[in-house]
């Protein structure tokens, strides 16, 4: 992936996108029903694409979408882990209201209607390659399927430029899907990027000709060089999941489809580093948002309503002229997409709500560490329902420290196992006495009620909850959080929220005290 390639990249794409767009708005009616290409990356937080001015993040097929129809700068997950986000995108629903499915590597009840089913219930012809809900177990949920539909990844790459990268040939695998796909049906292709969800090569970013020279540490990390080169083995995941992307519609384009193709991409949460995925912090519910296609109004639209990824199910069924389902929360961006101008269009968006559950095993009992969000244009103000455990779970045992594999020599447990393994976590780890401000923020307990003014602070470093100047605002927030949560049907407002710690986990169980039954249901936290 050499400079050279990228920039010959970028500019084939940007002529192609270019034409697009024009093509689009000719006074040529638009040839109904539209196809929908909704691309995902897995782990990408905000702003890290170079439409936002970050330009070690290079990512010119996000670039030309976002400036063929319209950026988002304000778009936000409803829980900033994998398959509790999947879910929610899916459903239309927020995490509170989706049972099992509101909780990581669990269950996907199958009496959640996804739209997905309504689309090819309408007659689009649907599929996915790479990554679709997941973690977890849909077939126990009822369903034949995954949520999302016909699965595409028989083609696999016979040589990958990391050892971090996916086999997965989501190219090839889209050609299948398109050479299948009768010519009178449109198409919904769900392109999950496996990327940049870690594990990474060690220094390929640096090798590939990233320089560290250009990149924004954020700084609830350490700024060293261990911690740059880490970043720049994400960057370069980010950059692959753009190529792939591109190549995609270049094969839409020859097909002659591509100016009757919607083009959304985004991500389901974070990235992988300590005080982001897993965190209801910024750099973990805050993702990329662009949007392109026939039926988008306008070029170089920029939009700070507050939007969150659970509209996309209302818009995807608005944009094929389906009719909705029963229960989605979501709110259609359709008014947005065919609107005008830039900047606040839907002045009736003032926040977005957000939420966790159990994330990985990391505590005893499995149990998780539930959070709500309610996220302002300029507060974040975060209600953590149980905050005397670990929020990215407990220390690693006593007992297993001085455990070594002969391998690595590494601990069984390195502990806070919310937070991915990687040389980041690794080094803050071993070297929390020499930082405890940055250990505090990504690993230590916190306190029932925080909040965050995200225009002074964006990186939520200054925790501003017992602040006497801001007890209206807080206040404020907490009633309109509790009473949005209420309404909606949230366990944790009925005292009935510690079912979720019972749901059944069916990925890694770890050697923690208690309870630990991978697929099973935790008896003490069931409903009778």
């Amino acid at each position: 992936m050499n400079k050279k390639y990228i920039q010959v990249s970028f500019c084939c794409i940007s002529l192609l996108l270019s034409q697009y767009a024009l093509n689009a708005q000719k006074t040529k009616p638009t040839k109904h029903p539209i196809n929908i290409l909704f691309a995902i990356s897995d782990d990408q937080s905000y702003p890290h694409a170079s439409a936002y001015g970050q330009t070690l993040f290079h990512t010119p097929v996000f670039d030309s979408v976002a400036a063929s129809g319209i950026l988002f700068t304000n778009a936000f997950v409803a829980a900033p882990q994998c398959s509790p986000s999947r879910a929610a995108i899916l459903t239309g629903r927020q995490i509170w209201q989706l049972e099992e499915a509101g909780t990581h590597a669990s269950l996907f009840p199958n009496k959640f209607p996804v739209f997905t089913d309504a689309l090819e219930n309408a007659g689009y012809f649907i599929g996915y390659t790479g990554k679709p809900w997941d973690p977890g177990n849909f077939k126990d949920g009822g369903w034949k399927r995954n949520p999302v539909g016909p699965e595409y990844n028989k083609r696999q790459l016979s040589k990958l430029p990391t050892t971090g990268i996916s086999k997965t040939d989501y190219v090839a695998n889209f050609k299948d899907f398109l050479d299948g796909k009768p010519d009178d049906q449109p198409f919904f292709f769900w392109f999950g990027s496996q990327e940049p969800h870690r594990n990474y090569e060690e220094g390929s970013g640096a090798a590939a000709g990233l320089s560290a020279k250009i990149l924004s540490v954020p700084p609830f990390l350490p700024d060293n060089d261990l911690v740059r080169n880490d970043m720049l083995d994400y960057a370069l995941e980010i950059q692959w999941f753009d190529k792939q992307l591109g190549r995609m519609l270049q094969m839409l384009k020859e097909k002659g489809e591509l100016e009757n193709t919607i083009v959304v991409i985004t991500s389901d949460n974070g990235m992988p580093f300590p005080y982001a995925k897993a965190n209801m912090q910024e750099y973990g519910i805050h993702v990329p948002l662009a949007v392109c296609g026939p039926m988008i109004n306008g070029k170089n639209r920029k939009i700070n309503d507050m939007v969150s990824l659970i509209d996309l199910a209302p818009t995807f069924l608005d944009l094929a002229k389906v009719e909705h389902f029963k229960g989605i929360t979501g709110k259609t961006l359709l008014p947005i997409l065919t609107g005008k101008g830039s900047g606040r269009i839907d002045t009736s968006r003032h926040f977005i709500l957000a939420g966790r559950e159990r994330h990985s095993h990391a505590r005893p009992d499995n149990l998780g560490y539930p959070s709500r969000v309610i996220r302002t244009d300029q507060y974040l103000y975060i209600e953590n329902f149980r905050p005397e455990r670990w929020p990215l779970g407990d220390p690693a045992p006593l007992q297993q420290t001085s455990i070594k594999d002969n391998k690595d020599m590494k601990p069984i447990l390195e502990g806070y196992e919310d937070i991915d393994d990687s040389p980041t976590k690794s080094y803050m780890i071993r070297n929390r006495l020499v930082m405890p401000g940055l250990f505090q923020l990504g690993f230590e307990k916190r306190k029932s009620e925080e909040l965050y003014d995200i225009r002074q602070d964006p990186f939520c470093l200054h925790d501003l909850s017992a602040s006497v100047k801001m007890q209206k605002v807080r206040e404020k927030l907490k009633k309109e959080l509790e009473k949005k949560l209420t309404e909606q049907g949230d366990p944790r407002m009925t005292a009935e929220g510690d079912v979720f710690d019972g749901y059944p986990r069916f990925g890694l169980m770890r050697p923690f005290d208690g309870f630990k039954e991978r697929g099973k249901y935790n008896p003490a936290y069931t409903k009778k």
